[in-house]
């Protein structure tokens, strides 16, 4: 299940995964099935957007909910990858979902009160307008402070150059993840805050053949 980031003006959501052959792609190279969601606030979604806040969070955890009950899908080898934004909500789900398989988060913060301090006037007014400054609300979108409620496997991407999103954001997530006892994998690049396929796929898709390996179906 993929989760998409900013969008620009665009805001076209699950639909732009779509379009851009993402999903046909992972589909078919691991032969499993691929599916994307939208937030509040794109796509055709319901709104407002919440920056990655519990209407987020919901909104992907109902998907989730829906992928499970499909039949062709088995329920305890699911994998939610986000990006950027998506990143964000995505780690907050995994400490409300105990079960999912395994996580992938590439270019996302997971201390927001700490990005929001060192971000740009885009972003920070971004944050203010759609979840306010309250330390609830940052409390609620910082996963960083919640990972002793994470299970799930995680792969970590992120571009030591990244100007949205500081390299120290991922390097202290997954220190603090590893000290709480969860399976957790950094992999660095050399780029900014979109990372190159070229770059990622190197890690990403052995990460995923390990998951989706016929062998673990025996796994408890």
């Amino acid at each position: 299940m993929l989760v998409h980031g900013y969008q620009g003006g665009l805001f076209k959501g699950a639909k732009q995964v779509v379009e851009r052959g993402v999903l046909l792609q992972l589909s078919s190279s691991l032969n499993i099935t691929a599916a994307a969601v939208s937030q509040p606030g794109f796509g055709a979604s319901d709104g407002p957007a919440d920056f990655c806040g519990p209407r987020t969070q919901q909104a992907i955890m109902a998907a989730l909910s829906f992928l499970k009950e499909q039949p062709s899908i088995d329920p305890d080898r699911i994998v939610l990858y986000g990006y950027s934004r998506g990143a964000i909500a995505s780690a907050m789900v995994a400490t409300q979902v105990p079960d999912l398989e395994a996580l992938i988060l590439s270019s996302g913060v997971y201390d927001l009160k700490a990005a929001f301090d060192s971000s740009s006037g885009g972003v920070r007014q971004a944050i203010q307008n759609e979840a306010g400054l309250s330390n609830e609300a940052f409390l609620a979108r910082s996963a960083l402070y919640h990972t002793h409620k994470i299970h799930s496997n995680i792969l970590i991407l992120h571009g030591r150059q990244d100007d949205r999103a500081p390299v120290s954001q991922a390097e202290i997530f997954a220190e603090t993840l590893s000290d709480a006892g969860v399976p957790v994998t950094l992999s660095l690049f050399e780029c900014g805050h979109r990372i190159p396929l070229e770059y990622s796929q190197g890690v990403l898709r052995p990460f995923l053949e390990q998951i989706f390996a016929p062998s673990a179906l025996g796994r408890n």
